[in-house]
């Protein structure tokens, strides 16, 4: 039997808490027998809810917060004046090792704010950085930043780069996942000075990453690499970009089948495809964005989401805690820091210059 795994919820976050929290978290429970859960938030509340779902309520303790992080609360609002909400409790109980993960459906800003405060960064780890995957032509590919930095430099992006290829590693089970550093063109001379340094950095030193360059826009929905990193401000346009082309054609689908009688009957004879693609595009699919580089594992689900998004990002949280994420993490850039210092040492070799040698 696997170990139990404990893990805390912010039963208040999210458009539909705290009844989509619970919900979500008995679905998750049927797939992983071994979950615990640590449930913030209004007790009141989260009591009579509880009660409907006997199997969670054993495996559950709820822990009363006094507050709630409202979806409009500004970030250091929130980390001022918000000590007592679910959100933060629910963190608190991960840095005080009553929890090994949390997850919430709350303000995205504060939560990130609350978890790089009560975490604290890996060292190495100048920022947090947010990491999610999305369905392409072969299969999936995980993006990084998605909103947490809006600018960053070359150090940034290689970062990034090591988290989300350990992220990548352990949360589809590649053994070297391919990684890109996302550009206005794949030419080494095309990009701005951050990313043109990056990649110069990943290109030199001696890493078990299998580098691929830079990739372009349309290479999100291709697939061609496993990780694509990027700054928070290109990252966010992007994910919201494809997810608005994902709903505009579901929509153009569902007029296209309404236009005539005929378009009807070839709904009903392409009904089980279209299931299939239906599916294939479910945004639930693919909820539970990871804030990589702290010390302590944090996901954010969609806001909007309903139960069975929410149990996936429940699912995430799990699998980055029993595949000791942090730890890898931690490993990657002891490497990599040891490939720096060799890389400087070569560089300072190369250009010194002897006295009384030079002609």
């Amino acid at each position: 039997m696997p170990e139990q795994v404990c893990i805390s919820l912010d039963a208040m976050g999210g458009d539909h808490a705290p009844e989509m929290v619970l919900a979500g978290a008995e679905i998750a429970l049927k797939r992983l027998p071994h979950l615990k859960f640590l449930m913030f938030g209004d007790e009141a509340k989260l009591k009579p809810l509880l009660a409907k779902y006997p199997t969670l309520e054993a495996v559950s303790d709820i822990r009363h917060a006094s507050q709630e992080v409202m979806m409009e609360d500004k970030p250091s609002v929130a980390l001022r004046q918000r000590r007592d909400s679910s959100m933060r409790l629910a963190i608190n109980a991960v840095k005080e090792g009553d929890a090994q993960g949390v997850v919430s459906a709350g303000n995205t800003g504060a939560l990130m704010a609350m978890a790089k405060f009560v975490l604290k960064t890996v060292r190495g780890i100048d920022r947090p950085a947010i990491a999610t995957y999305m369905p392409t032509q072969r299969g999936e590919t995980v993006m990084l930043d998605l909103g947490a930095n809006i600018e960053c430099d070359e150090h940034n992006l290689v970062q990034f780069a090591l988290m989300g290829e350990v992220f990548t590693r352990i949360l589809f089970g590649l053994e070297k996942p391919s990684v890109g550093l996302l550009n206005v063109g794949i030419e080494e001379l095309k990009g701005n000075e951050s990313v043109k340094k990056a990649a110069a950095i990943l290109r030199d030193i001696d890493l078990p990453i299998r580098f691929e360059g830079f990739v372009e826009g349309d290479d999100l929905a291709k697939g061609t690499v496993d990780v694509i990193v990027t700054d928070g401000f290109t990252g966010n346009v992007a994910l919201k970009t494809a997810e608005g082309t994902a709903r505009l054609l579901v929509h153009f689908l569902r007029e296209t089948f309404k236009s005539s009688f005929f378009a009807k009957i070839g709904y009903l004879l392409a009904r089980r495809s279209l299931q299939r693609f239906r599916d294939r595009m479910d945004p639930r699919r693919y909820n539970g964005a990871m804030l990589l580089g702290l010390n302590g594992i944090a996901v954010k689900s969609h806001g909007g989401t309903d139960a069975l998004g929410f149990s996936n990002a429940i699912g995430v949280c799990h699998d980055l805690i029993v595949n000791n994420l942090n730890d890898s993490i931690k490993h990657e850039l002891a490497v990599f820091e040891e490939a720096m210092s060799g890389l400087e040492n070569a560089q300072q070799e190369d250009v010194a210059v002897p006295v009384g040698q030079a002609n």
